[in-house]
């Protein structure tokens, strides 16, 4: 998959200009993308469209319109686009009370190296986590990951030919295991392109 350039950008004009139309065609995109794991993780797998939206809206928030600054947000992004042997995916971990989110971060530290996608017949892929940064510490962990799942040619094959695939934590304080459904499975079949 391509990575974004200025040229594929909209001016902060034209956004505004564009923006309900663009974010209704990616929250739909978004859908078919998104795998929630049991009630409190949720696993929203990126692709070019979801970075351009993301990039947009912070330089869109950020008003960042010089070409030095856009670029550092290229920079920024572009690693989430899956490189045509992996999937990449925003790890969110969702608790809607404050301190109940505070004691499940302590609790659940480490989860985001206990992630794995399965395709039937092969063993797991655990998540590559934060590749860019370390995102949580010896006593907690985030509440956003950013994880690389990496594939190989047999686990893409065995996925385009519709196998199941399993998406699980491992973590002993949160074990859980959810199938892709065949939507799913499609829409992420096209990072393979």
């Amino acid at each position: 998959m391509d990575q974004l350039e200025r040229g594929d950008l909209l001016s902060l004009e034209n956004y505004a200009l564009e923006r309900a139309e663009f974010r209704a065609r990616v929250m739909a995109h978004k859908q078919r993308r998104t795998v929630h794991l049991g009630e409190h993780l949720t696993l929203v797998f990126e692709d070019r469209l979801s970075i351009q939206y993301q990039v947009q809206e912070m330089l869109r928030i950020e008003r960042i319109f010089e070409p030095a600054g856009i670029q550092d947000e290229l920079d920024a992004y572009n690693p989430l686009i899956p490189d045509g042997d992996n999937l990449k995916a925003t790890l969110l971990i969702g608790y809607d009370d404050v301190e109940q989110r505070r004691r499940e971060l302590v609790r659940l530290r480490g989860v985001e190296h206990a992630i794995a996608l399965t395709v039937h017949g092969h063993a797991p892929s655990v998540a590559v986590a934060d590749e860019d940064m370390e995102r949580g510490n010896g006593e907690k962990t985030a509440a956003v990951h950013f994880l690389r799942f990496p594939l190989d040619a047999a686990r893409i094959a065995a996925w385009r030919a519709g196998v199941p695939v399993l998406l699980a934590c491992s973590l002993p304080a949160m074990p859980l295991e959810t199938a892709l459904t065949p939507e799913q499975r499609d829409a992420l079949a096209a990072d393979f392109d």
